[in-house]
């Protein structure tokens, strides 16, 4: 507060010396035009300083994990400077695809069978010039579960590969059956609520490298047609006009649900809470438009001293935009390199 208003002071200051210029150039002259874009500048100014920066709130169970975060993820408790030209929620949220950069990334692909006869598809970035883990059997490997519809080729998943390497870490990404142009072999695709293919990748991943610390980090939630023709009207579920109607046209009725709001209660995450055994770091937006703050449940959080939140003001959905041209880098790209850095590096201290 106290740099803010040392901010907004000097903006005044300045404000004040140029329109007494101004003034005076106008009597001979004209100097209003120029006067009125610097009067508007700096009320934008003000106003984004004191009502859109802001630090994000911190949610925690335990005084442990605060101060943990606290020491070694400080970009939780620093203020967040939305992009100052589109820090409002939809423009967070749509711009993101077509702002933000895509680094060059070489995967390795690998398709993993399923207990039910279908197949799941990794992607693996495995590393092998890390100069910090040189050993293979013990280099970091980070799991990264792309949001709904997402693949290996999205931006954020991306950047998130391009901070692992720069720590030296492996990456492998879990894409959901039917979403990565490999064939369904079984009328199954996923869900919320159904984590029986993330329990077989986590178990496979970690059979491949035991002796390698694990992580794992998820981005929002994270087709082929004849499938799925004997169990659900096709016809009816193409003209969904929201997910609310896709997922009571199709994915209840996919995965067994009785009612939508059956599948969406159990899909909540706010039922599984008190029940997660590891540190967990969650990024939300308050003005996210697919998980808005009444939806976010922040009393549950306080009762499990594994779990933290940090709630930002803007930011959207999978936005959080920052800086005049945010093509390189974004506020949950910081959080997920420190987050990760952190706990490979001093997870013991939680332990």
């Amino acid at each position: 507060m106290q740099r803010l208003a040392m901010d907004l002071r000097m903006l005044s200051r300045e404000l004040s010396l140029y329109l007494e210029h101004q003034v005076r150039v106008g009597f001979f002259g004209s100097g209003v035009g120029l006067s009125l874009i610097l009067g508007f500048s700096v009320a934008y100014a003000c106003y984004y300083l004191s009502s859109i920066a802001k630090k994000p709130q911190l949610v925690t169970g335990g005084e442990s994990f605060s101060r943990f975060l606290q020491d070694h993820c400080p970009v939780v408790t620093e203020t967040y400077y939305p992009t100052v030209w589109c820090w409002e929620s939809r423009g967070q949220t749509l711009l993101r695809p077509f702002i933000t950069s895509k680094p060059p990334v070489q995967y390795r692909n690998e398709l993993i069978k399923t207990a039910d006869g279908g197949q799941i598809s990794l992607d693996w970035f495995d590393n092998d010039n890390s100069t910090c883990y040189m050993d293979a059997s013990t280099r970091p490997t980070i799991l990264l579960l792309p949001g709904l519809t997402g693949t290996s080729k999205e931006s954020y998943i991306l950047h998130m590969i391009h901070l692992s390497e720069e720590l030296g870490y492996r990456c492998v990404v879990f894409n959901n059956r039917g979403v990565a142009g490999e064939n369904l072999l079984t009328p199954r695709t996923y869900c919320c609520a159904n984590t029986e293919d993330l329990e077989t990748v986590i178990h496979h991943v970690h059979s491949l490298y035991p002796s390698a610390p694990f992580l794992a980090a998820g981005v929002s939630m994270g087709g082929h047609r004849h499938m799925f023709v004997k169990q659900v009207d096709m016809d009816h579920v193409m003209k969904a006009k929201s997910i609310r109607e896709f997922d009571k046209r199709f994915t209840s009725v996919m995965f067994g649900y009785r009612t939508i709001d059956d599948y969406y209660t159990d899909a909540s995450p706010s039922r599984r809470l008190t029940s997660v055994g590891i540190p967990v770091l969650c990024l939300n937006s308050v003005d996210d438009v697919f998980s808005p703050s009444h939806a976010i449940p922040i009393e549950t959080a306080k009762q499990n001293p594994n779990v933290a939140l940090v709630l930002t003001s803007y930011g959207g959905h999978i936005g959080f935009l920052e800086g005049i041209w945010p093509r390189q880098s974004t506020y949950m790209d910081r959080v997920f390199k420190q987050f990760v850095q952190a706990m490979v590096e001093h997870g013991h201290e939680l332990s």
